[in-house]
């Protein structure tokens, strides 16, 4: 029965970080902490990384907390910890690698759901300030972006 609670913490976690990339992207990274995520819109720099990389090492510091809390026996901070952490990994792979291209891998992609997270982000990126563009999450993109 414990396996089953960790896999349904894990999953529900998962699903809930789609809503937080969601929230953090409209509220804060296009709020308040715009300062650290306009580099994302408007690369004003030489450099490989990006200040809008902090908010990837913000979680990064939150799943190893709850890692930590597991170690000392809270048995919750296991299974939450490796759900934020799948979906950063996802999310790296969907966003800077896939999308934006920071590795050059999965070039070729060309299915449909391919295609409509691209469109649907470049469409994002198309706004260069900070009130403009539509926020999403990386799996539920909305449906209008999906044509073949």
């Amino acid at each position: 029965m414990d396996i089953i609670i960790w896999i349904l913490l894990f999953l529900g976690t998962f699903l809930f970080m789609e809503f937080m990339a969601w929230f953090t992207h409209k509220y804060i990274m296009h709020g308040f902490l715009w300062s650290l995520h306009k580099d994302h819109h408007h690369k004003d720099h030489d450099s490989w990384f990006e200040r809008n990389d902090a908010f990837f090492i913000f979680y990064a510091i939150v799943s190893m907390a709850l890692f930590y809390t597991g170690a000392n026996g809270s048995w919750y901070g296991y299974p939450t910890g490796f759900g934020i952490l799948a979906y950063g990994i996802a999310y790296f792979l969907v966003h800077d690698i896939f999308i934006h291209q920071r590795f050059k891998l999965f070039r070729n992609a060309n299915n449909w759901y391919s295609r409509g997270v691209r469109r649907a982000h470049k469409m994002h990126h198309k706004h260069l300030g900070k009130g403009d563009g539509e926020c999403f999450g990386m799996l539920f993109v909305p449906f209008k972006y999906f044509k073949k």
